[in-house]
């Protein structure tokens, strides 16, 4: 590696030309650079729904659910196949393993499911599959002060969207919410009966009159000529108009009138009705540019098209990806500036302080360099991945810079001087620098986080590779120039600290006995830490309100505007965003909810106190006692959650209600847990309406009944010369079931009631089927405190365990615990690859066995720290502290093969103990300055703010500043001792020898 320092001051000029421009295209690409908020990554799941609209859920659970299960079960990389079936549709979840290509596997499943024919009356499958990229990183709220119309709802779709899909970047643009204008006739039932007008006949006299229909190609006039029959009606006057029978018009028997919203969904702002428009970017396109064009396009659209509609920014993600690299990015030159004061305490020299300064962002600008040759985008992984490495960053520099500054000290500042100090550390700094990067780049093996690491791990191995270059060529070059002028102080050797070594290396028992008791106390600690989740949330609240599906959507629409009107007159709050009702919108979101379900999304002021307002909510729930509140601080960084599912597996919906209901109220009694849910709605009454085939055809009959009970369309019209649909509402709403046993039905021109050609038999059946992998079960989601995830889960599990449930039921763990569980032991396992790696490279370097097993036991004592620093922190295990614990596997043997490697120098012409006593005292400084570096550099993470995230947490920072300072102290004494250990007989010898020498003399 010395070839780099002997080129770089043989081609001076070359060098600074070099350096400029890497920090011009560092600084290039970083405002180039696509700017997002998370990395590409595939959720591993296929999703596939169909709805039915008016369809009870067993219904569809034996039409369509099943025959879909079957169809989707030969799927390759399927793990588990999961099915929701409710009143109006069904949902079901393809799991898939990690591995799996999605592309691939949608296609597959599409294929399958579009093989299996549906009756009629269903909706096409709708298969999606998510990945991050198509989360909308901007959602616009669009109110229309004078109601929604069809002009205004034209304006939108013919002149905004167009708007938006122009700016650049921007992939697609859908309107969330939009209204359909449609004419609705209502019947009169009191005056049907007495004209004595069937409904079907009025049916039939009413469809088909506005058509075109071609009939056949005739020869006229000696020319090929096509006739149509035309049937024209234009205007609600029109309707009003048609005669039904002799002095007799429609106007008579119906109120006829035009309806712009939905009935059965609705999106509102701030209590106005609105729709929303989701914005998604193209994938390599730089969110916080376009998001600053999209709220300049808002101001525009708001000037050009008032009154008419408001448009405003309901979530932007660029905000939030902007708030969350500028805070990385001031934690970057934070640690950049800690670690360059370390520097300059240690030496009080100014021009060597200077070197520094220039290496931080030269290595910063070569690693923004590589990423965009890479492809890879600034997000908050992958900005703190150089967070977490920029205390690393000066490591290598450091090393050089001391030993060509400690040299300089004693007088001697030549060229080849500046070689030989360099030479002294290349392979040290070289293989310290490999080490490191060895252990991140096997992190694209930790299957369940991939996707999300890999960019992580490339950013860090991208920084620490540019240090080192910077070590090798940048730091001699710069060292030759700046030390040429001036006094240097006096370079003073540790006596104090090598007598305390030498102490220890004459009484070797006293370190190691003391550092294996405190290894085995912390590894005690470590066993019953809480291992959990730090919350990571950010200022905004969602608020879902479940109610009963037998409940009236009437009463729920009115409960949800009462609830709305409160949040309003709350001052804490910017924006009050409804959801209200199924919008089959949903599906291609991979969501479908039930109809008496709102979601509010509450965008909060800055400032604001939302614990105090999340208080004043639940207390706000008691005056809706059928709804179910569902109050989160919305997350949109953490990696973890902290709820346990418990799927209750068995055969018999009712059996598993009662084991369900015997497992909830085992769970509840555990401390931490503070609720549990359940997927199982209540049972509702279904009346089925069983055909005597004798009298009636089954299909005929529904038809009708249908008919008489649902608003359909009986075709459209000519409105302000556009073709609008036409609904027919009958207005029959049975209220009883002799209601329902006296529907008038035509039966060959005969009026009958119901009750004469069917049976009418009720039902309490559940409005939700709920299938895992073929079998029927009911999902416990129990919602635990996050900080202590893995004991609560450890006594759920053992709790349940010893239920004694019927045979053929089952108890299934998963959630937040299981998947913990699963990420934890991938990174166990890769930090034992990267152990393996670490050490392979190590005997490359030092061409033996022996001194690499030495630098090794540097990990028990990293993990003392580590533990030591989550203790007295109160912070629980999660991902981001396990990340911290894979980080310091490579930094901390960075100060033991500096140690090592000036002692196997020294081995040429020195006893062992005479080598481990000056190799410890010359590399004492750039140990400890390297150590106080990344500790330094690592503070700002460790008072961070939470759009970090939980992957660059506090956890991680609190592991790296506490495993490596006790690894540092305890490092500079047991690896000493270690080492004389493991060359026990050679160093006795010596000792013998050089006695026998003084004895004689």
């Amino acid at each position: 590696m010395i070839w780099f320092t002997n080129w770089a001051l043989k081609n001076r000029a070359a060098v600074i030309l070099l350096i400029v421009l890497s920090l011009g295209l560092g600084a290039f690409s970083y405002f180039t650079l696509p700017k997002e908020f998370m990395p590409a990554a595939d959720n591993p799941m296929v999703t596939v729904i169909v709805m039915g609209e008016g369809t009870d859920a067993s219904t569809i659970s034996e039409q369509v659910t099943e025959p879909l299960e079957q169809a989707v079960g030969a799927v390759k990389g399927k793990t588990d196949v999961f099915s929701s079936t409710a009143d109006g549709f069904t949902t079901i979840d393809i799991v898939l393993e990690s591995t799996v290509d999605m592309k691939e596997a949608k296609s597959e499943v599409q294929e399958a499911v579009d093989a299996v024919p549906l009756p009629e009356g269903y909706s096409r499958p709708i298969v999606s599959q998510l990945n991050l990229d198509m989360i909308p990183l901007w959602q616009l709220g669009i109110s229309f002060p004078n109601g929604i119309t069809r002009e205004a709802m034209e304006t939108v779709e013919q002149d905004v969207v167009p708007k938006f899909q122009s700016l650049s970047g921007i992939a697609n643009v859908s309107v969330y919410g939009q209204q359909q204008t449609q004419v609705k006739i209502t019947l009169d039932q009191n005056k049907l009966e007495n004209y004595q007008i069937p409904l079907q006949a009025l049916i039939g006299l009413l469809q088909g009159k506005n058509l075109a229909v071609s009939i056949s190609e005739e020869t006229i006039d000696n020319k090929e000529t096509n006739i149509n029959v035309v049937g024209q009606m234009e205007g609600t006057e029109a309707l009003e108009r048609l005669r039904i029978a002799p002095n007799l018009r429609l106007k008579d028997i119906a109120t006829i009138e035009v309806s712009d919203s939905n009935e059965t969904f609705f999106t509102r702002v701030n209590g106005k009705e609105a729709v929303a428009l989701l914005l998604m970017k193209e994938s390599n396109a730089n969110a916080v540019a376009i998001g600053n064009k999209v709220e300049d396009m808002i101001k525009s659209v708001n000037n050009e098209f008032n009154p008419i509609l408001e448009m405003s920014m309901l979530v932007s993600f660029s905000e939030f990806i902007t708030h969350s690299v500028d805070s990385l990015m001031q934690a970057v030159l934070l640690g950049a500036l800690f670690a360059t004061l370390i520097i300059f305490l240690f030496l009080r020299h100014i021009r060597m302080t200077m070197i520094t300064i220039i290496s931080i962002p030269l290595s910063l600008g070569m690693t923004l360099l590589f990423l965009s040759l890479s492809g890879v985008t600034l997000n908050i992984l992958t900005i703190g991945a150089v967070a977490v490495a920029v205390g690393r960053l000066v490591d290598d520099s450091i090393v050089v810079i001391e030993n060509i500054f400690r040299k300089a000290q004693n007088g001697d500042l030549s060229k080849n001087v500046i070689v030989d100090a360099t030479r002294e550390v290349a392979t040290a700094i070289t293989s310290s620098t490999l080490t490191t990067v060895a252990v991140f780049l096997p992190m694209g093996l930790v299957k369940s986080l991939q996707e999300l690491l890999l960019p992580f791990a490339l950013t860090i191995t991208y920084a620490l590779l540019s240090s080192l270059l910077v070590a090798l060529i940048v730091v001699p070059l710069m060292s030759s120039r700046l030390l040429k002028k001036g006094n240097l102080p006096a370079y003073n050797k540790p006596h104090h600290y090598v007598r305390i070594l030498n102490w220890c290396l004459n009484h070797k028992w006293v370190p190691i006995l003391l550092s294996f008791v405190i290894f085995i106390g912390a590894i005690s600690i470590y066993a019953v830490m809480p291992k959990g989740s730090t919350d990571a949330t950010d200022n905004d609240i969602s608020i879902t309100m479940t109610y009963p599906d037998d409940e009236p959507f009437s009463k729920v629409k009115e409960e949800v505007f009462e609830m709305e009107t409160f949040l309003q007159d709350k001052t804490d709050i910017k924006e009050v965003i409804l959801f209200l009702g199924s919008n089959p919108e949903d599906a291609q979101y991979s969501e479908v909810q039930s109809q008496n379900t709102a979601q509010f999304h509450l965008a909060m002021k800055k400032g604001a106190n939302t614990e105090k307002l999340i208080k004043q909510i639940e207390k706000q729930q008691e005056e809706y006692p059928e709804s179910e509140f569902d109050i989160i601080q919305m997350s949109l960084v953490s990696f973890n959650n902290s709820t346990i599912t418990l799927d209750i597996v068995g055969e018999e919906s009712e059996q598993l209600l009662k084991v369900s209901e015997l497992v909830s109220k085992t769970v509840e009694e555990i401390d931490g847990v503070k609720r549990v849910k359940s997927n199982q709605n209540s049972l509702k009454s279904v009346f089925d309406i069983v055909i005597d085939q004798d009298k009636a055809n089954t299909e005929q009959v529904a038809s009708q009944v249908n008919m008489l009970l649902n608003p359909f369309p009986i075709g459209t019209i000519k409105l302000d010369e556009k073709d609008t649909v036409v609904m027919l509402d009958s207005a029959l709403e049975p209220t009883t079931e002799k209601d329902l046993r006296n529907l008038s039905i035509v039966l060959e021109n005969d009026i009958v009631p119901l009750s004469s050609i069917a049976k009418i038999e009720k039902a309490e059946k559940p409005t939700s089927i709920l299938r895992k992998s073929g079998k029927e079960y009911i999902r416990l989601s129990i919602e635990v405190d996050s900080t202590n995830l893995s004991s609560i889960a450890q006594e759920v599990n053992n709790k349940t365990s010893k239920l004694k449930l019927p045979d053929g039921y089952s108890i299934q763990a998963g959630g937040a615990a299981t998947a913990q569980d699963e990420q934890f032991t991938e990174l166990f396992q890769l930090m034992l690859i990267s152990i393996g790696l670490v050490y392979l490279i190590m005997v490359l370097t030092f061409k033996t066995l022996r001194a690499p097993l030495v630098i090794l036991f540097t990990l028990p004592l990293a993990v003392i720290g580590s533990v030591l620093g989550l203790v007295v922190s109160k912070i629980p295990v999660d991902i981001g502290s396990m990340i911290g614990a894979l980080l310091l596997i490579g930094i901390v043997v960075t100060n033991a093969i500096v140690l090592l490697d000036r002692v196997r120098q020294n081995e040429e012409t020195m006893t062992i103990r005479d080598a481990l006593l000056e190799a410890s005292a010359t590399r004492l400084r750039p140990i400890i300055m390297t150590a106080l570096a990344t500790i330094f550099a690592m503070i700002p993470l460790l008072f961070g703010k939470e759009e970090m995230g939980s992957l660059v947490s506090k956890g991680l920072a609190v592991v790296v500043i506490g495993g490596l300072s006790v690894s540092t102290l305890l490092t500079l004494v047991v690896i000493p001792v270690v080492y004389e250990l493991f060359h026990f007989r050679k160093a006795k010898k010596q000792q013998l020898a050089e006695s026998t020498e003084t004895t004689s003399l």
